[in-house]
């Protein structure tokens, strides 16, 4: 699925995040951004370990943030470490929007014109799948609709049945009218509060 909001392309792939060619890919990271294991681990495998070591200077970081490092030996130049939620901790809908939200501003923040993510805390800290899936494509496109450094944002999925899930509540939202009505004043959030660094 392939769609052009208000300046940026946007789509959900089937693929292997690590291998995109984009200025960043975004890491599902833990607080403390040890990547050991799942996407993290393969990115560090990829990437070299360049990446952790700056991924030593910057944790930890709070679940709801974002932080950005080199992209190492990646075809990426940059990794975005996303902090989402775990399944039971509490207020995880607010947690996962934040931590979405600022990957984008972080990605913003740095110039960048090209992002790939995950599905943000789907994995083994437990979110369902489907309201995972409309939290962050709300969150995703509600933020391309206004101004963005950003041209390019793909979700890249490594199963077909979440790239379908997603694609399905996508394509829902389209005919709602989401992908092109609701931009998203900076008020109406929700975010969760993060400690300044």
């Amino acid at each position: 699925m392939k769609r052009q909001l208000h300046r940026a392309t946007f789509e959900i792939v089937l693929g292997d995040l690590t291998e995109r060619d984009e200025d960043a890919i975004v890491n599902p990271a833990n607080t403390n951004l040890m990547m050991k294991s799942g996407v993290a681990g393969l990115i560090r495998q990829k990437g070299g370990r360049l990446i952790q070591i700056e991924c030593n200077r910057k944790a930890p970081v709070p679940v709801g943030d974002a932080v950005i490092t080199t992209g190492g030996e990646l075809m990426a130049l940059h990794v975005i470490h996303a902090v989402g939620p775990k399944w039971g901790e509490g207020n995880e809908d607010e947690k996962l929007r934040s931590t979405i939200y600022r990957t984008l501003r972080v990605a913003d923040q740095n110039g960048l014109r090209s992002l790939a993510m995950p599905a943000i805390s789907t994995g083994t800290s437990g979110f369902p799948p489907r309201r995972a899936a409309e939290i962050i494509l709300d969150t995703t496109i509600r933020y391309l609709n206004v101004q963005s450094s950003l041209t390019r944002v793909a979700i890249v999925l490594s199963d077909a049945t979440m790239r379908d899930l997603f694609v399905e509540v996508a394509e829902g939202m389209e005919a709602a009218g989401v992908l092109k009505t609701r931009p998203m004043p900076p008020g109406e959030l929700g975010l969760v509060e993060t400690p300044k660094s």
